[in-house]
């Protein structure tokens, strides 16, 4: 499978591909705007199938006011979503695109992020107001009149998802999460170490969505919604955990549940397929294996600039080496002790 999100150049980007046939009909001046563009980054997403392209993201930064929507918009630091299309097949791949979206929004500091669009696309609409964009305006050129959705990165709902990628911090319990390392990169694919293969990072739901599944025997109902928690991968037995086990990001939790709350298997697996690295055949079995079972499903929100290893978690943040470190709870200073170290962005945490 090839690896989504692939960043490259215009002109390194075949135009002439049917792809961009339909963005060709709907903007008369697109082959001429993408041509001067030649040298500015973007990011495509590759078609394994006809070899060709199934997804294209163009991101610019502005400072000015905005004048050629209306109502306009006062000057301010704005991400811009310029050029947006993808054929998801249903792997999610959306999400990935607005994470990729966000990452770059708090890379670059920005107060708003904006995108122009045609209310014909539906789906398109869908998904950007999901994480909290809203209708804020009109834009009108030759080609006719787009709806303009913002999202503010400083105002907040108080819903986790429509608030994402930012963490609600006071109030809430902080946890310590265990993953193993064949699963890691899997599920959290920003959070891959130096160690992993960086084309593991597949074209598959689970990989590419924001909303993760983690199934395990461990009491997950301890875990409450809006729950913040830190995934530990633990060892690859390539050398002593001390070293090689490292906390990797962080995620906001949804919801919890036992196998009791599922009325039957096919709840079950309906709940986890896409978002749990297990396949449905594994999810199956593991439901009617007669183990204990929970579920937790969570946003993942952060991946670690810098991952700190078990050393430094016992060491300097104070985690005692009992109990078990498979579901711990942490204080609130451990937790912005991780943080910190972690080189999250200060912009990130709210409350």
């Amino acid at each position: 499978m090839a690896q989504t999100l692939r960043p490259t150049k215009f002109k390194d980007v075949d135009l002439g591909d049917p792809f961009f046939d339909s963005l060709k009909a709907q903007y008369g001046e697109f082959s001429e705007w993408f041509q001067k563009k030649a040298e500015e980054p973007v990011y495509v997403v590759d078609d394994d199938t006809t070899g060709g392209i199934r997804g294209f993201l163009y991101i610019k930064v502005e400072n000015g006011e905005i004048k050629d929507v209306d109502p306009t918009f006062p000057p301010k630091k704005r991400l811009k979503v310029g050029t947006l299309k993808v054929i998801a097949k249903g792997t999610k791949l959306g999400e990935r695109i607005i994470k990729r979206i966000f990452d770059h929004a708090i890379l670059e500091g920005v107060e708003e992020v904006y995108v122009t669009v045609f209310d014909t696309h539906e789906a398109l609409i869908k998904l950007f107001k999901r994480y909290g964009f809203e209708e804020r305006g009109t834009k009108t050129t030759p080609n006719g009149q787009e709806l303009v959705l913002l999202r503010s990165l400083q105002a907040t709902t108080g819903d986790i998802v429509k608030d994402y990628p930012l963490l609600h911090t006071a109030g809430v319990s902080k946890w310590l999460l265990a993953i193993k390392p064949k699963y890691h990169t899997d599920l959290l694919p920003d959070s891959i170490l130096k160690t992993e293969d960086p084309n593991s990072e597949d074209d598959v739901p689970h990989t590419n969505s924001i909303h993760k599944v983690y199934v395990a025997g461990l009491t997950l109902t301890q875990m409450k919604h809006g729950d913040l928690v830190v995934f530990y991968r633990t060892t690859d037995h390539k050398g002593p955990a001390y070293f090689r086990s490292v906390a990797t990001s962080v995620c906001v939790v949804e919801e919890t549940h036992g196998r009791a709350h599922f009325p039957d298997e096919e709840a079950f697996v309906q709940f986890a397929k896409d978002h749990s690295v297990f396949s449905e055949q594994e999810l199956r079995d593991r439901y009617n294996d007669g183990k204990q079972l929970y579920v937790a499903k969570l946003t993942y929100n952060v991946s670690f600039t810098k991952r700190p290893i078990r050393a430094v978690l016992l060491n300097d943040v104070g985690i005692s080496e009992l109990p078990y470190w498979q579901l711990r709870r942490l204080t609130d200073g451990q937790f912005e002790h991780i943080l910190k170290l972690g080189e999250v962005d200060e912009s990130l945490v709210v409350d």
